[in-house]
């Protein structure tokens, strides 16, 4: 069966350690992708999903310039985030590992996203103030932890105390919902 992401609906979430003391939260809400899955065989998963990357988004303008600047994510010089996901392990009835290749700023990582899905709803399309509904709609959540040094993210401060401004681990949380495209 393939979906594709409902863009207005599906979001990739980052958290980082800031200063040594409190959390930054941020996200990204340009969001496309499609992905082959059946529920009844979730084990040949497959996504493919893309971020742009100027849609970051922590909602401090000053910070947000930062995160988008030479510094961090180079935004002008690399639009896009990318994910390929191709090997699928069910680990329970509605969760997942789903293993694969991560591309920021052109450097790819593999990268394990444990995936809960929320299940199948059959929900109205509205467009026009006219329901051309029913739609199948999926949902899931996918969390990893990433090292953003390995992917070239590494501006960063030490602190007098031997901390750091900003922690190399960045928690990504995405939220997907999916619209069934073609039943299988």
């Amino acid at each position: 069966m393939k979906w594709t992401f409902e863009p207005g609906h599906t979001a990739a979430e980052f958290c980082a350690r800031h200063m040594m003391v409190t959390w930054v939260r941020g996200s990204f809400k340009g969001v496309r992708g499609e992905l082959e899955f059946d529920p009844r065989h979730p084990n040949a998963l497959a996504v493919e999903a893309t971020i742009d990357a100027s849609s970051c988004w922590s909602g401090e303008p000053a910070r947000d310039a930062h995160l988008r600047s030479a510094d961090f994510l180079n935004c002008e010089r690399y639009p896009t985030i990318r994910f390929a996901g191709t090997q699928t392990r069910v680990i329970g009835p509605t969760d997942y590992e789903v293993d694969g290749t991560l591309t920021i700023k052109e450097i790819a990582r593999p990268v394990t996203l444990d995936v809960h899905f929320q299940g199948t709803w059959q929900t109205p399309w509205w467009e026009g103030g006219v329901d051309l509904g029913p739609k199948t709609r999926a949902g899931f959540t996918a969390r990893t932890r990433i090292d953003r040094f390995d992917f070239g993210v590494d501006w960063n401060a030490e602190l007098a105390d031997g901390g750091v401004v900003v922690s190399p681990q960045i928690e990504i949380v995405l939220d997907v919902e999916a619209i069934l495209v073609s039943p299988s």
